[in-house]
């Protein structure tokens, strides 16, 4: 059974609120999970002290047992200094041009 530490979606329509949960990588999203780790209110502003709680002992507890944080929870658990800060790219991969785009643009540039 592979745990992941990711994000419950809780709250009204237009109001999201999120609960930090540990769960089965196999349940659904809002399903089953095995113990609740903190929260998350996006709506408080950035540097509101509400806006992530992390009950750190516990979460430090299963990552030592091998549960693996989703990207968004990787980078609570790194401003927190709970987990190592994981690596972000501002621009993704897919986004990028494709090969033959790139050799158009290496022959223009050339020329």
């Amino acid at each position: 059974m592979s745990l992941k530490i990711r994000l419950a979606r809780a709250g009204a329509k237009k109001r999201p609120y999120y609960h930090i949960v540990l769960a089965d990588s196999r349940s659904p999203r809002d399903g089953r999970f095995l113990e609740k780790l903190g929260s998350y209110n996006p709506m408080l502003p950035a540097d509101h002290a509400d806006r992530v709680r992390l009950v750190s002992d516990r979460i430090q507890h299963w990552l030592s047992q091998g549960a693996v944080a989703t990207d968004r929870v990787a980078r609570f658990l790194g401003h927190a200094g709970i987990a190592p800060m994981p690596a972000w790219r501002e621009q993704p991969v897919k986004s990028a041009p494709k090969k033959k785009a790139q050799e158009r643009a290496k022959a223009e540039a050339a020329a």
